[in-house]
């Protein structure tokens, strides 16, 4: 069984940083990926940011110089910090944990980032 927790959510005005965190424990293996998700609306869950423990790293276009995801192995936690945030990126924020095994993948609850003056 695998805990996926997120936290640091919350308010932030127009041009300003928020940083958030995932946290996965139980049964962890590796190789794997964590990364961080969110709904658009009417659309189904997209990547927004992800990386491997071996450090590769992907993002959405409409983040890439703005967001930079991170993550510490030992600690099995994933870090999102994002910069410039502007009312668009206001959504819940889904972290995901998907180990390198057929049909395996984990969610956490979800963390709202609200960007708004």
């Amino acid at each position: 069984q695998v805990q996926i927790v997120e936290s640091g959510g919350g308010l932030v005005q127009p041009g300003g940083s928020l940083r958030i965190s995932c946290t996965a424990s139980g049964n962890i293996f590796s190789p794997n990926v964590m990364g961080w998700y969110r709904r658009l609306p009417g659309k189904q869950l997209v990547l927004v940011a992800g990386i491997s423990n071996g450090g590769s790293t992907q993002y959405a276009d409409s983040v890439k110089g703005r967001f930079t995801i991170s993550r510490d192995n030992a600690k099995n936690t994933v870090y999102l910090q994002m910069n410039s945030l502007n009312p668009e990126d206001t959504d819940v924020y889904y972290c995901n944990y998907k180990p390198q095994r057929p049909g395996m993948t984990y969610w956490g609850q979800g963390t709202q980032v609200t960007v708004s003056s």
